[in-house]
């Protein structure tokens, strides 16, 4: 499958995934929204009934008061003999359970008249007379009753709002106003309330009260009809509100959970491809690149053979010389490059097997440095060696670290500056109890942002429009693995157009 249609089916799907997912959310806000708005709607609507009740039982409480006083008043009246008293029985409900109430009414006994005052037609001519004053009777005892309830709501209207709010409201029935307006519109949560009066001074809280929830609370005017200056408030919180809200909507998060999973793996899965494949070319490229680099010193190797039985050859000495540097070159040229498939095969395997043993690091260097002078001088070149280190031995696998110090001579070869002739300085010292190595070449150094990701698997600094220098970002991930493997560190320290440097540090063999 071509690179461009991988990319191109990880889009789609990555896009539809991200799609899914923010759907999702957005559903989940909106749910919340709408949770919240219908949470919020319940409670003013349970907070009104309550508001209500507490009128209510107020206005029985007025009714009553009152209506026992004027009741007071008509029997004085009525022992003086100046009227009688009738009763009539009103309904009243109220939200403290209080279901009826007598309304009684005084009136007027007309004055009784001597019997000789009275005409013998007095039966037949007075019948509508007497209708007449049943009716006035009727409605006189109406009009009263009336101005009665009228003078009750007018005390009310001028004198209840200047009554303290702990004598208008009996608390413990308030909270039980509140717990019925709250089940009856579907709300069971524990809550907790307190009571302001119009001056901001807190009354009264519930015994349970604490401030958990309080960042959302809902305000209530207890008594609708008072001035606005006079106000009082009941202020009602749930602490569980958030879980309350969360539980509506909990069977959401398995399914975000799932398209988040999904959403990783798929992931995984493209870089997974995406690695493999950029392997797969790389390997290819490999075996490309390695069947040319044996064809050349193979064929030196072998045309220098053939040369070698030539008789006349051998009576030249300076030839002699000439052919055999030549073989030993191309030798080392193979030496190489094999190192460089066993470098392949080491990171396919994931580790390196080590044959660790005793190695006296000055030796070590001092004969890859001797190898390596030849390629060196071929560039113009020059190395020098201060191998200072006091206490040179350590426990290394001699052919491994062989390789990191030939890799990173190798480096200061490709990387060097066209103008400019190419000094390698090499150097052993000892510190805090380990061996130090640096390697410092007058290169073209590497930028500070690519320094930090040298040693990166198949990472290669960018070197503009230039080709010619070939690998495949594996030199510096050895070596940093090899490294690593023997309980060292390596860092890198670089400047553009001045050079680098590497320095190594490996336990003694005595630590």
């Amino acid at each position: 499958m071509k690179k461009s249609t991988i990319w191109i089916l990880g889009l789609v799907m990555a896009l539809s995934f991200l799609s899914l997912l923010y759907l999702q959310v957005r559903y989940i806000e909106e749910m919340v929204k709408m949770r919240n708005e219908q949470f919020d709607e319940s409670v003013k609507r349970a907070l009104m009934a309550a508001s209500k009740d507490v009128e209510l039982a107020e206005a029985d409480r007025w009714l009553r008061e009152d209506l026992s006083e004027a009741e007071k008043r008509a029997w004085e009246q009525s022992s003086l003999g100046k009227g009688r008293m009738q009763t009539q029985r009103i309904q009243i409900t109220s939200p403290d359970g209080h279901s009826s109430m007598e309304l009684k009414s005084f009136t007027q006994s007309p004055t009784k008249l001597p019997r000789a005052m009275i005409s013998r037609n007095h039966g037949i001519k007075t019948i509508p007379q007497t209708s007449r004053s049943l009716i006035d009777l009727i409605k006189n005892r109406y009009i009263y009753q009336r101005a009665l309830m009228d003078e009750v709501a007018w005390q009310m209207v001028y004198q209840a709002s200047d009554k303290p709010i702990e004598e208008r409201i009996n608390f413990r029935y308030l909270d039980q106003y509140l717990k019925s307006g709250l089940v009856d519109n579907g709300i069971e949560l524990p809550y907790h309330f307190k009571v302001v009066d119009w001056t901001g001074r807190e009354v009264y809280r519930c015994s349970d009260y604490n401030d958990e929830g309080s960042e959302t609370t809902f305000t209530q005017p207890l008594f609708l009809n008072d001035p606005p200056a006079r106000m009082s408030m009941v202020k009602v919180h749930f602490p569980g509100k958030k879980d309350y809200i969360f539980d509506s909507i909990s069977f959401m998060i398995p399914s975000i959970s799932f398209t988040f999973i999904l959403l990783i793996t798929f992931t995984f899965i493209l870089y997974v491809i995406f690695r493999q494949k950029k392997v797969a070319e790389i390997r290819n490229d490999f075996i490309n690149n390695m069947t040319h680099e044996f064809k050349t010193p193979i064929s030196t190797i072998s045309l220098a053979a053939q040369m070698l039985k030539d008789p006349a050859m051998t009576q030249s000495s300076a030839m002699y010389q000439h052919i055999s540097t030549v073989i030993n070159d191309e030798t080392k040229r193979l030496r190489f490059q094999v190192e460089k498939v066993l470098q392949m095969s080491m990171f396919d395997r994931q580790r390196a097997i080590l044959k660790m043993k005793e190695i006296d690091a000055n030796e070590l260097i001092t004969g890859v440095v001797n190898t390596f002078t030849l390629k060196v001088e071929r560039y113009n070149g020059t190395i020098d060696s201060e191998l200072h280190a006091a206490d040179p031995i350590i426990f290394a696998d001699e052919m491994h670290l062989t390789n990191v110090i030939f890799n990173l001579m190798d480096n200061a070869v490709k990387y060097k500056k066209a103008d400019t002739n190419l000094q390698l300085v090499v150097k052993t010292w000892n510190d805090s109890g380990k061996l130090m190595i640096s390697i410092q070449d007058n290169g073209i150094g590497i930028k500070r942002e690519d320094l930090r990701k040298i040693f990166d698997r198949f990472y290669r600094v960018h070197t503009g429009n230039l080709h010619d220098v070939k690998g495949f970002g594996l030199g510096l991930s050895y070596v940093k693995k090899i490294i690593t493997d023997h309980k060292g560190s390596i860092r890198a320290e670089s400047e553009i157009n001045v050079g680098t440097k590497f320095i190594i540090s490996l336990p003694l063999l005595k630590n």
